[in-house]
């Protein structure tokens, strides 16, 4: 990695990496004078999604996050509906992410296996006894080196929530529950999550499980995995997940003999527009990366290391309140109120010479 970086006949880089070498890869790079595609999550703490963003502004390089779903046709077109009013102002989105996983089991310490330089793979994660589950997939089930499904396949809709809601600013409260049930093993993120974040005017809220769970809302059954969002207005509500869209309208119909002061009436469900999925947006969000290459404008991007640096602090907030156990109040510039633990999760001790710089 770092002698492609050297090279002059680079132009631009693809870092497929862990997501704790996520940020760091892509400083040097930019500091190098290369352009990024990196993969989701952006960062694996918040300190280096601000980083990753002072990097690719100051050395003026196009930064492209793998959040896909922000150049697939039929997502796009969903997110128009909705910011065009087809289910009325906005009040809440839910993101899901129901991922049927097992139990990675235990794995002792054993020696480093030939041809693996370990030091390197922890990179700037704190040194630890070589096992076969923190190396590999398993590495996302452990603080080190990962964040959770909430961070592995969450951030996929995390990111369409926000997208959505239209929503760029920190929520005032941050909550977070759940826990590891019915596993024995070596996996320290939860397989059970949810997370809820508040503004003033709406809400969003976020659900993982690896374990057997249906999906909500008038979501088809498929298999053991749905990953998708609701999207609520005073009008009805939209799913939309990899396979297409689906928008309802409500009518009100009132209860029979319910006409007294307060009483209440009911919702019927009226589908007024559904689109499927034609295709998935990988093709056309690597077509987007390069053509931002050539035209150096970052403002083409679908995904900008902007977007893609905030869907992650969301994944990240939800880690955070999940891990402290209580709700988080923040202010406007991302920062928490009163409370040094929660604040301290926000970056990490880094292990030298992989430092993450406070000047990039």
């Amino acid at each position: 990695m770092r002698q492609m970086f050297e090279s002059k006949e680079i132009d631009a880089v693809s870092l497929p990496l862990p997501n704790h070498w996520h940020a760091l890869a892509t400083i040097w790079a930019c500091q190098a004078g290369k352009d990024v595609y990196v993969e989701k999550p952006a960062s694996h703490n918040m300190f280096e999604s601000r980083k990753m963003v002072e990097a690719a502004r100051k050395y003026k390089r196009m930064v492209q996050v793998g959040s896909q779903s922000r150049s697939t046709p039929h997502k796009i077109r969903a997110i128009q509906e909705l910011h065009s009013g087809i289910i009325g102002p906005l009040y809440m989105a839910k993101g899901l992410c129901f991922k049927r996983r097992r139990s990675i089991g235990r794995t002792p310490p054993e020696p480093v296996p030939p041809g693996l330089d370990w030091d390197l793979f922890l990179g700037p994660a704190p040194m630890r006894p070589y096992t076969k589950n923190r190396f590999a997939y398993n590495w996302h089930w452990f603080w080190d080196t990962g964040n959770g499904d909430i961070g592995n396949q969450g951030v996929h809709e995390m990111d369409i929530a926000l997208w959505g809601l239209g929503r760029k600013d920190w929520p005032k409260l941050v909550m977070g529950s759940g826990g590891k049930f019915i596993w024995q093993d070596d996996q320290e993120t939860p397989n059970t999550q949810h997370a809820s974040f508040h503004w003033d005017d709406g809400e969003m809220t976020f659900d993982v499980r690896n374990l057997p769970t249906p999906p909500e809302a008038l979501a088809p059954i498929r298999g053991a995995n749905y990953v998708g969002n609701i999207f609520f207005g005073d009008k009805g509500f939209m799913v939309l997940d990899q396979a297409g869209f689906a928008v309802y309208r409500s009518t009100m119909a009132e209860f029979v003999g319910a006409r007294s002061a307060g009483a209440g009436g009911r919702d019927r469900y009226e589908k007024v527009a559904e689109e499927k999925a034609t295709g998935e947006g990988m093709i056309e969000h690597v077509k987007n990366f390069i053509e931002a290459v050539k035209t150096r404008d970052h403002t083409k991007l679908t995904a900008d290391i902007e977007i893609g640096a905030l869907s992650a602090d969301f994944c990240h907030l939800a880690n955070i309140a999940y891990r402290t156990g209580r709700a988080l109040r923040m202010d406007s510039s991302g920062r928490f109120i009163g409370d040094e633990e929660a604040s301290a999760m926000q970056t990490r001790k880094y292990r030298p010479p992989y430092v993450v710089p406070e000047k990039v």
